[in-house]
């Protein structure tokens, strides 16, 4: 079964919908703040499809998507670009669609998938962990990095220190500039968002943090820059009603991994087909429907910055719970 293209000229009925859920669930929930952490479903899951049987010659390279670099109407093309390393290795692909980043590292993690783009927080954190291997990133814009946007919709919220005690939303739990980078800066100051914010929602999109934000649903988010830039340039009325009032440190791209059950001899046949992809035709359209210049390989300490925030967050985290010893 295809995916449809779905093109911002298509996005009325979803933002109607979205408000409405969102309304629906602000309301009910009222205005005092929670112990727990309500979570908004904005997607729906993919079953994953039956792995291939192990017997067979060439079984099916499975792989995710669980980070994006751009808006999700442009799924198709990465669906489009997983299909080509495929077709680069000789093998059939099955595609394997989860909703939060944490769902994707497990499967990574007990070989249920072979390779993904992943995001670079559980990347940093994960690695040791799960076993991921690391493949290559993309460069965008002649860049392999990006930003942490802190944005908001109300002009007189001018600093993060104005968002206190108001509505926040992170996208996903595992997510480095959805979630990671603000709960450092919040670190910072000594505080936590389950203190600092009056109530914190989970949107599992950027897009739709981006929504949230713009709809006034919410009193501000963290997204990805480059998701924010995309709409920039290609739909500004997306972004209009939003502004950024904190920008983060250089974050690596979101690499793609392969799992470490995967073998290393088919990680690299994998890894090459994505380094020479933007010298191939075929290769060089998808990337440009992406707006990914090419993939390279980097040094694995360009996510130690990463690395470092995550622990300053956990420790106040820790702290704040009462669980860090003196």
């Amino acid at each position: 079964m295809g995916l449809k293209n779905n093109p911002l000229g298509h996005h009325k009925d979803l933002l109607g919908a979205l408000y409405v859920i969102l309304l629906m669930f602000i309301f009910s929930s009222g205005c005092s703040r929670s112990s727990e952490t309500p979570v908004i479903d904005f997607s729906q899951t993919v079953s994953m499809e039956k792995p291939q049987p192990a017997h067979q010659e060439h079984p099916a390279l499975r792989v995710a998507v669980g980070a994006m670099i751009s808006p999700k109407e442009t799924f198709v093309h990465y669906r489009q670009l997983l299909s080509y390393l495929g077709n680069k290795i000789g093998r059939e692909t099955e595609f394997i669609q989860r909703k939060t980043y944490r769902e994707i590292n497990e499967l990574l993690g007990t070989g249920h998938i072979d390779i993904a783009f992943i995001c670079s927080g559980p990347y940093a954190a994960g690695k040791e962990r799960y076993g991921f291997e690391l493949l290559a990133v993309p460069q965008t814009q002649g860049s392999h990095y990006y930003h942490s946007y802190l944005i908001v919709k109300n002009e007189a919220i001018r600093r993060l220190e104005d968002l206190r005690g108001l509505t926040f939303a992170f996208t996903d739990p595992e997510s480095n500039t959805g979630r990671l980078v603000p709960s450092y800066w919040l670190a910072q100051m000594g505080e936590s968002p389950e203190k600092f914010f009056g109530k914190v929602i989970y949107t599992y999109s950027h897009d739709n943090s981006i929504l949230a934000v713009s709809k006034g649903l919410v009193d501000g988010a963290a997204v990805d820059s480059l998701i924010w830039e995309f709409y920039r340039s290609t739909n500004p009325v997306m972004i209009a009603s939003t502004h950024v009032i904190r920008k983060s440190e250089a974050y690596p791209v979101p690499p793609v991994v392969t799992s470490g059950h995967f073998g290393r001899d088919h990680g690299k046949e994998v890894g090459q087909a994505l380094l020479d992809m933007h010298k191939d035709p075929e290769g060089r359209q998808i990337l440009d429907h992406l707006r990914i210049d090419r993939f390279i390989l980097p040094p694995v300490d360009w996510f130690e910055n990463i690395s470092r925030i995550e622990h300053i967050a956990a420790f106040v985290k820790r702290k704040d719970h009462g669980t860090e010893k003196p």
